[in-house]
């Protein structure tokens, strides 16, 4: 009797410990108790490769704040043995899945998955188990470019809803209200503003008169490759008599209807090459930039002062009258042979659990609608924060992609052209690794600009020397590679003498143009006649034309003359490019977007 109450007794201590041991249902509707379930994080044991499925993705930049997170979240549960959506035990056989990602600018990817499929030996190569792009436009051109369906358009789930705006400064926007009480804004009455002789003046708007607007690269970004497609149907209307809502190649090659796309594009101040660096710029204020083509969510992002600079008043979302596009930030599986058929299931458990109420909540969080019909829309989707909730009211309908792809080619000739002098310091500081490397730097930059671009290149020591006059890239880039690889460090440094020898010869070029000169010194101005009154002067004074002079200045290593670099860059509107020998290329890369 004794040995059967002993065993009695063990069974159930057994059976305690099991019930502690084994996989509890959480009821899973989200992941709102996660952090119940584990307090390491840490499963008991990590399960083998032939035991968990491994699945890829790569998101756009506007989800980089908050989908590891998620993935995160993710993991633990599917590690802890159950299936993140359900909270349940996997089933029998099947395997835990384990999800790992990373940001990518949406049209880079692109052509990255694409490659891998077409051109597998390109530098650029992606091969996600799931693609995430801002908006679909993208998987459409994926399927043009590889000749058949890489992507199932139809099987895309939308994960964060997204309209594009014309992000405008409150008061810019309420002066156009006031000369059209009651009236719908758009593309018509911003032209308007800048076509009126006297700009701004003639608004009651005090300061600058010019107007200037900015949008980023329409074959890296999917808020510019929307907005051009916007402005191709705005000036279709206003150009050409085109009213229908589904742009057309005819469209597209109208040459009425690119003359108006590039009256549009005459109001850009310089471009970027994302929205992830180009709102960082916006939120300086109303006299960098009046209105700019942004995602709402970015335009919320703004207003919550969650940008180095604080903005000095509110940005408003302008839901252009003549439409817009919504971003849906699809999640799609590839149709490639590096995507097998569990991955393919696995990736759609994780494309649920995306879309969950949950997890829908949280994206609402950072600015998105809910993609899930099922949660409502609140905070941070409010007018406080310059959005409208009811609108946009018109929604423009995607091209083929035939259209679409020739949208895109058509920046090259529709997008206003650039004059860029590269103004070098060659001092006697920059002996050694200084020239050498900014040498290097600056064939990269050349390279990355186009031929319609005009450019020049000039050093400055004691005296300014212009080396290369200024002249389309197909002419000079020869020229000025051979100016670059002949510079020599020496004499002292008359940097005030330089910007303003350089500023006129811009003056006297083409003023339709965007015109900047890039000024790399790493010292002090020591024998300029000028000062630097006279400098920031001469750059106020040219700041209200069509095409104002854009200095922008890259402080080139520890010795460089901050305070004065950077009274320079105010009087441009532009802030000061940090550099050294090993991040020049780098800063580079990031001034060459602007062109």
């Amino acid at each position: 009797m004794s040995k059967q109450i002993t065993v009695f007794v063990l069974l159930i201590i057994v059976a305690a410990l099991l019930a502690i041991l084994a996989p509890r249902a959480c009821g899973y509707g989200g992941v709102g108790n996660i952090a119940q379930q584990t307090a390491s994080g840490t499963p008991p044991s990590s399960p083998t490769d032939a035991h968990r499925i491994e699945i890829s993705i790569i998101y756009a930049p506007e989800y980089a704040p908050f989908m590891p997170k998620i993935m995160e979240d993710f993991n633990r549960v599917s590690e802890q043995g159950k299936n993140p959506l359900t909270g349940s035990p996997w089933a029998s056989g099947q395997k835990m899945i384990h999800v790992s990602g990373k940001d990518g600018s949406s049209g880079t990817v692109m052509q990255g998955i694409v490659n891998a499929v077409i051109a597998p030996g390109n530098s650029n190569v992606e091969r996600p188990t799931l693609y995430s792009p801002s908006v679909s436009h993208w998987l459409a051109l994926a399927n043009r470019q590889v000749g058949h369906e890489l992507f199932t358009l139809a099987d895309a789930q939308p994960t964060g809803l997204a309209p594009v705006v014309m992000a405008i400064w409150e008061s810019r926007l309420k002066a156009i209200q006031q000369k059209h009480p009651g009236q719908p804004i758009g593309w018509e009455e911003l032209l308007e503003v800048m076509n009126d002789p006297k700009g701004w003046g003639s608004y009651g708007v005090s300061g600058r008169s010019t107007v200037y607007y900015g949008h980023t690269d329409p074959f890296i970004s999917s808020t510019a490759l929307s907005t051009l497609m916007a402005e191709f149907y705005a000036s279709s209307r206003y150009n050409a008599g085109q009213v229908d809502r589904r742009l057309t190649m005819d469209n597209v090659n109208n040459p009425q209807v690119q003359e108006g796309v590039r009256k549009i594009e005459a109001m850009i101040k310089h471009y970027s090459s994302r929205t992830t660096e180009f709102k960082e710029y916006i939120a300086q204020g109303p006299e960098y930039v009046d209105f700019v083509a942004l995602e709402e969510n970015d335009l919320i992002y703004i207003n919550q002062g969650r940008t180095q600079y604080k903005p000095p008043e509110k940005l408003v979302a302008l839901y252009p009258k003549e439409g817009t596009f919504w971003h849906e930030h699809p999640f799609a599986v590839p149709n490639a042979d590096w995507v097998t058929a569990e991955q393919r299931e696995a990736a759609q458990v994780f494309t649920q659990f995306v879309r969950s109420e949950e997890i829908q909540k949280r994206i609402m969080d950072a600015g998105f609608r809910p993609a899930n019909v099922k949660v409502q829309i609140g905070y941070p989707i409010v007018p406080e924060l310059g959005i409208d909730p009811l609108q946009p009211t018109t929604i423009l309908e995607v091209p083929a992609s035939d259209v679409l792809a020739a949208v895109q080619a058509s920046w090259q000739y529709v997008k206003k052209q650039a004059d860029v002098v590269l103004l070098v310091d060659t001092t006697g500081s920059m002996a050694g690794a200084k020239i050498d490397q900014a040498k290097q730097a600056m064939r990269d930059f050349v390279s990355d600009q186009r031929n319609s671009n005009r450019m020049g290149l000039s050093r400055f020591g004691t005296d300014t020397q212009n080396l290369v006059a200024l002249d389309s890239l197909e002419v000079n880039r020869a020229a000025i590679d051979q100016a670059v690889s002949g510079l020599a460090a020496h004499g002292n440094t008359a940097l005030y003498d330089a910007v303003l020898e350089t500023m006129k010869q811009l003056a006297a070029g083409d003023s339709t143009r965007i015109r900047a000169i890039l000024l790399l010194s790493d010292g002090k101005d020591n024998s300029s006649k000028a000062n630097l009154n006279d400098v920031v002067t001469a750059i106020t004074a040219a700041r209200d034309s069509r095409a104002p002079i854009l200095v922008i200045p890259i402080a080139y290593g520890s010795d460089a003359d901050i305070a004065a670099l950077s009274a320079i860059a105010r009087a441009s509107d532009v802030k000061v490019q940090s550099g050294d020998p090993k991040s020049i290329t780098q800063v580079l890369e990031i001034i060459a977007s602007y062109f």
